[in-house]
């Protein structure tokens, strides 16, 4: 039991590390942080756009941060706001923040196929599956203890 954790926290910290690496590489091209990566790459996945709460949800990160995030990709002109109320307007890509959100999803293909190199389909299905079940898991070991 021991080794598994063992084995299990040093790898999951080892590819967190990686991505935020990965993240920081690719996007010192365009002069952004890997803090924005997560943020381009959901609000592209909804067009219709996402309100910061929504968007410090799906990206895990407190709101305070993403609201620091959002700001500077509106200085940067990659994301907008239809109103002045940050906090309940959606967040959506500018025409800019679509061209950087392309590249994002270049990035994001780029690494996942590298990750993933040498996992047959079954196998790709059976990782995906396992981690998902792992991390609900967790999610309610740590709300059952809260109570």
């Amino acid at each position: 039991m021991i080794e598994r954790f063992d084995i299990f926290t040093t790898t999951i910290t080892q590819i967190y590390k990686s991505l935020q690496r990965i993240k920081n590489r690719e996007m010192t091209e365009v002069n952004l942080k890997g803090t924005h990566v997560m943020c381009i790459f959901k609000l592209n996945r909804n067009p219709e756009g996402m309100t910061l709460t929504a968007l410090s949800a799906a990206c895990e990160e407190d709101k305070a941060a993403m609201s620091r995030t959002v700001a500077e990709l509106t200085r940067l002109g990659y994301v907008k706001t239809a109103t002045i109320n940050r906090y309940r307007a959606p967040v959506m890509l500018t025409d800019k923040g679509m061209e950087i959100a392309a590249k994002v999803d270049e990035m994001v293909i780029e690494a996942v196929n590298a990750g993933g190199n040498g996992l047959t389909e079954d196998e790709r299905r059976t990782f995906y599956k396992a981690l998902t079940l792992i991390s609900d898991n967790l999610k309610n070991y740590l709300k059952e203890g809260a109570e």
